[in-house]
């Protein structure tokens, strides 16, 4: 009897450990090794297993794909650096200048470009609250609206490509890191979407929460208009379009894709005047810290999922699930409400490491009939999965996106606040969730058209 639940209780020793603020790749490979040794004292796993870690270990490693996250993170630090984002949205503000929030339609427009640039979700989310909402907060705008617009588009990093989340997917399941990116384009397209509408209706319903901008910019010629175009908005299209346009066509492959990314960045870089030595120091310096942090969450949930699957984790949690006499379409939705409470608790790499690997086995072998085809149930599944993550870092008390907008945001700021600023884009993230389980071709029909 033991040993039959030595999974769930691997599981559940997981789950508690996590709240210890103990760094969570040491604990998924600390968590791995003790039950590991539990097995083996049970009959049910041999000392020798311990040898298969470095063989999964350097598969990571060894995996060409995977290189594309450190030139992606490379990337988005650089431009960062560069104040490509403060030019953007100094130029969307000015285009948007006489719709009603056209501020916050601004913030998201310019965070959903952003997104495609850099795919790191924490650094779009620190770079557009100290660039955005000190200018919001000057206009008037009512400060939960000025604050949920900014932690929630700047979320959108983990569905438009190149996500850094979606390539950790795409190892994880696995599946086409070019079929995944297209999967999950238009979606990340329809909650941007979400986003902006939400903010007309509410701007239109209540027009003192967004004052509308200052309007010296009225009197810009043309000519004007078009240069502060072309300066702003057309270096980061040109690098999104090299970036995602080729590995959409299949022209390049992801890693050389975020090759000429990076190397686009430091050209963009440059052309500012903004490339010197100290400049690429401090930005491979925080790209190798932030990497570093990566591939050891990487590791250890590689260890630990392997343990479980040894113990034998995949068969407990089928005869569960058939012992519960769920349907397929249960089975689907106890994955996606399990990962959206998890987001209350637990950070988004944890969420994806531990539950993706247990779950998307069983949910690639159900069958929707001619809801959505069998082949395309694993990418669909990832795509809901990443929609759902999103929710993770606006939900208290874990929500990353809460605790970095407040980190840099100026003293009269409130965690209240942003507490009610975020609940609408939460509804509305769900409301995608909801569409794209009943929509499946929001998902799956750009993939078809570019790769069948």
């Amino acid at each position: 009897m033991f040993v039959e639940f030595l999974p769930l209780l691997m599981f559940a020793a997981l789950m508690l450990l996590v709240f210890t603020s103990y760094p969570i790749g040491f604990v998924l490979g600390g968590v791995a090794v003790l039950f590991g040794i539990l097995g083996w004292q049970a009959g049910v796993f041999s000392l020798i297993e311990f040898f298969n870690f470095l063989p999964r270990i350097w598969m990571i490693a060894d995996n060409f794909a995977i290189i594309a996250v450190p030139l992606f993170v490379f990337m988005g630090v650089m431009l960062e650096r560069s104040e490509i984002a403060k030019d953007l949205l100094e130029t969307l503000q000015i285009l948007l200048r006489r719709v009603p929030g056209g501020m916050a339609m601004a913030v998201t427009v310019m965070a959903t470009i952003f997104a495609a640039i850099t795919g790191v979700v924490g650094a779009s989310v620190v770079v557009m609250t100290l660039i955005a909402l000190p200018p919001m907060l000057r206009a008037g705008y009512r400060p939960s609206l000025a604050l949920g617009t900014i932690a929630a588009s700047s979320t959108l990093g983990i569905l438009i490509p190149p996500s850094i989340l979606l390539v950790f997917l795409a190892e994880l399941l696995p599946m086409s890191i070019g079929m995944l990116f297209a999967a999950a384009l238009y979606p990340g397209l329809l909650l941007s979407g979400l986003y902006l509408l939400y903010i007309g209706v509410y701007t239109m319903i209540v027009p003192e929460a967004a004052p509308r901008l200052p309007t010296q910019n009225d009197r810009l010629s043309g000519a004007e208009i078009f240069a502060i175009f072309i300066r702003g908005v057309l270096p980061p299209v040109v690098l999104i379009s090299m970036v995602l346009g080729s590995i959409l066509t299949g022209f390049v492959t992801i890693t050389e894709s975020a090759a000429v990314g990076a190397a686009g960045a430091m050209v963009l870089a440059l052309a500012r005047g903004k490339l010197n030595l100290a400049t690429l120091t401090d930005c491979l310096r925080r790209s190798a810290m932030m990497i570093g942090m990566i591939f050891f969450l990487f590791i250890g949930a590689t260890c630990f999922s392997y343990v479980f699957r040894v113990l034998g984790g995949d068969e407990l949690i089928l005869a569960l699930v058939n012992e519960a006499g769920l349907s397929n379409w249960g089975i689907l939705v106890v994955a996606i409400l399990l990962i959206f409470v998890m987001g209350f608790f637990f950070d988004v790499l944890e969420i994806l490491l531990v539950v993706v690997p247990v779950f998307a086995p069983l949910v690639a072998l159900l069958d929707f009939g001619g809801h959505v085809p069998q082949a395309d149930v694993i990418y669909w599944f990832a795509v809901l999965v990443a929609v759902t993550l999103q929710t993770s870092f606006l939900t208290p008390p874990m929500g990353l996106a809460l605790f970095y907008v407040k980190g840099v945001s100026p003293e009269s700021v409130t965690m209240s606040q942003i507490y009610v600023g975020i609940i609408p884009f939460v509804i509305l993230q769900l409301t995608c969730v909801g569409l794209v389980m009943a929509f499946p071709d929001i998902a799956m029909w750009l993939p078809h058209r570019l790769f069948d």
